[in-house]
């Protein structure tokens, strides 16, 4: 797939596997030539975050850290650079505590995480990185001044542990996960907002005017998980309906699940998309929901937003 459609998928995938438990930024600007980190994140500490619920992922999130998510390898100038916007961003805290009069512990300081969907034996030889026992198989540690390492996905375990890490990995690794990922519970608490990132990113696949092979084989692995998470946001969006129905009557019910399934589908109300309630409403159900789960956002708008 095209590298800004993922790109865009993992900052939004992290950001929301991550927002419940803690500060995120996505992008977070840094100074020096206006670079920007991927996804900054500071863990909850009043009160602590327990990020048991993201496995693997919630234990690299104990500390501040950077995440660099790459859909191909990371190579040596990739890797370099990530380097390069930690010690910026490490110098920010050194200097914040300077101003501030604090001593900072080494262990104050943010880590990076570079997330790459696999990692030659070249590669990480280049930049001395060892496995450390007590994290297993498929984290590489540079260093121990470094703070860094580089997370080969196509390398970890194939545990429940590792899932959320696991999706943003390549061909079999990720097709492993996303059916993982499709015989979770519907009850799960990170799977309704994965399967919605996943379904945006298919969504931008299919907006592209030509598609090359492995765009093509991606659309038709995610092709079920859309169908999965719309009947289940349908069934969701129904059974809220069906509870307002008594008080609301048919055409507030219409709405009410029209505003659902937006909400579903984008992960926010905002004025724009409750602007958008009233049209869709006015459409059979069946052309409404089709509408929803179907148009991107800007065709959403453009077709049914309040015109001047």
């Amino acid at each position: 797939m095209t590298r800004f459609s993922h790109d865009q998928f993992a900052k939004d995938y992290l950001e929301e596997l991550l927002s419940r438990f803690g500060e995120v930024k996505a992008p977070r600007r840094v100074s020096s030539e206006m670079r920007e980190v991927d996804v900054w994140f500071s863990p909850r500490t009043d009160p602590p975050a327990n990020l048991a619920p993201l496995g693997l992922l919630g234990r690299l999130a104990q500390t501040p850290a950077l995440f660099e998510p790459f859909r191909n390898a990371a190579t040596l100038i990739d890797i370099r650079s990530c380097l390069l916007k930690l010690l910026i961003v490490q110098g920010e805290y050194l200097r914040q505590a300077k101003r501030q009069k604090k001593t900072l512990a080494e262990a104050q300081l943010p880590r990076l995480w570079i997330l790459s969907p696999t990692a030659s034996a070249a590669i990480l030889d280049s930049f001395r990185a060892k496995i450390e026992q007590s994290w297993g198989e498929g984290i590489h540690f540079l260093g121990s001044a470094y703070r860094t390492a580089i997370v080969a996905i196509h390398q970890l375990p194939r545990t429940p542990d590792t899932l959320w890490l696991r999706l943003l990995g390549r061909d079999r690794v990720q097709d492993q996960a996303l059916e993982e990922l499709a015989q979770l519970p519907s009850a799960h608490p990170m799977k309704a907002s994965t399967l919605r990132f996943l379904t945006n990113l298919k969504a931008d696949l299919q907006e592209k005017n030509a598609l090359n092979t492995e765009e093509q084989t991606l659309i038709m692995k995610l092709s079920p998980l859309y169908l999965q998470w719309e009947n289940e946001a349908l069934q969701k969006g129904e059974q809220r309906g069906e509870q307002r129905g008594i008080k609301l009557g048919v055409q507030n019910e219409r709405r009410s699940m029209i505003e659902n399934m937006l909400e579903v589908r984008f992960g926010t109300m905002d004025a724009a998309l409750a602007a958008l309630v009233e049209p869709l409403s006015q459409l059979p159900s069946k052309e409404a929901a089709q509408a929803v789960w179907q148009l991107s956002r800007e065709k959403l708008l453009a077709r049914f937003g309040t015109r001047p």
